[in-house]
């Protein structure tokens, strides 16, 4: 066989949305912190991404993680999270791929009936809680970085001249969130077409503004592009949502940042406390456990510290090639 280059994989999905996590094949990603290493694979090595992400190897729904060495001592294991939309400071959904994926293959040290793995991210450090029986990983449990609410009932006008009125909240990523029946539309899956492009063009009103949303500590992480829009019977413990991610595909999970999001939002409006379950389910009726462990701020707002459960399989490993040859170096969008 010949190949340009050899990449190392071991695939998984957490609760329907896949994470091919990256274990060899791309070296140390120059750096001093794992979100200068986002960048500078942004800016170097974007066709490895697309390479791993795009069709024919991946779909427009993929998404990645990118194994590294951690720049901190106190953490484990290092990560660069892709997808075909771009680079993500974090990942909920792909974590628990991350930390399954290493308990399973034995890339850490597996205790049993808890392994507890450290991950240094764009985002900050995310600690896995993995429940391990008979070398499986059962469930895992993350305690994400601080959320929070930037802003209730803010209002943006569509392309087609509707204001709409929604709620802005940082999990790891920024997310829109509100009602699908302000947007006009069933949460019926039937309707997926429409709904997509409703959450596409919100997401695209909201970012028009002032150029979206921008972490109050780092504005490397800015731009909305998650719409997470709820079924008429969610409640502040029980929520069905469909998530609309950039450039135009739904989350096949629960979300984990999204699902630190919400608790945010619903914390922000007095309608969860902290230390109470919380049940975030996806469109396909996949679901997170979640809860707020305790309060803090970021950048002078207030904040909570969200951790969510979840569980992820491990479905193949693959060494991806690249045939000099081939006409599709960096892959297609279609």
């Amino acid at each position: 066989m010949r190949s340009k280059l050899v990449l190392h994989a071991v695939d998984s999905h957490t609760e329907g949305m896949p994470t091919r996590v990256i274990t060899g094949g791309i070296g140390t990603i120059p750096g001093a912190t794992m979100n200068e290493r986002r960048l500078y694979f942004r800016e170097h090595r974007d066709d490895v991404k697309r390479l791993l992400m795009n069709e024919p190897r991946g779909h427009a729904a993929m998404s990645g993680a990118i194994l590294q060495p951690p720049t901190r001592s106190d953490c484990d294991w290092g990560v660069v999270y892709i997808e075909v939309s771009g680079y993500l400071p974090m990942c909920g959904h792909g974590t628990i791929g991350v930390a399954t994926v290493l308990v399973e293959t034995g890339m850490i040290e597996v205790v049993e009936p808890v392994t507890t793995i450290r991950l240094d991210t764009p985002a900050g450090v995310v600690v896995a809680e993995v429940a391990v029986e008979d070398g499986a990983a059962r469930a895992v449990t993350l305690r994400n970085v601080p959320s929070f609410a930037v802003g209730l009932d803010r209002r943006v006008t569509l392309p087609d001249g509707r204001t709409v009125t929604y709620d802005l909240a940082y999990g790891g990523n920024f997310y829109a969130i509100l009602p699908l029946e302000r947007l006009g539309l069933p949460f019926d899956r039937s309707r997926k077409d429409d709904i997509l492009a409703a959450g596409l063009s919100l997401m695209a009103a909201i970012d028009a503004e002032d150029g979206g949303p921008v972490h109050p500590e780092d504005p490397t992480i800015r731009g909305c592009h998650h719409v997470q829009v709820t079924a008429p019977d969610s409640t502040a413990r029980h929520s069905r949502h469909a998530m609309v991610i950039h450039p135009g595909w739904f989350d096949r999970s629960p979300c984990g940042t999204g699902t630190s999001a919400r608790m945010a939002q619903l914390h922000a409006r007095g309608e969860l406390p902290t230390h109470t379950e919380f049940v975030n389910e996806s469109f396909i009726g996949t679901r997170f456990t979640g809860r707020l462990l305790g309060t803090t701020e970021v950048g002078g707002l207030p904040a909570v510290l969200p951790s969510f459960t979840g569980r992820a399989w491990i479905t193949g490993t693959a060494q991806y090639l690249l045939d000099p040859e081939d006409p599709f170096p960096a892959g297609f969008v279609l």
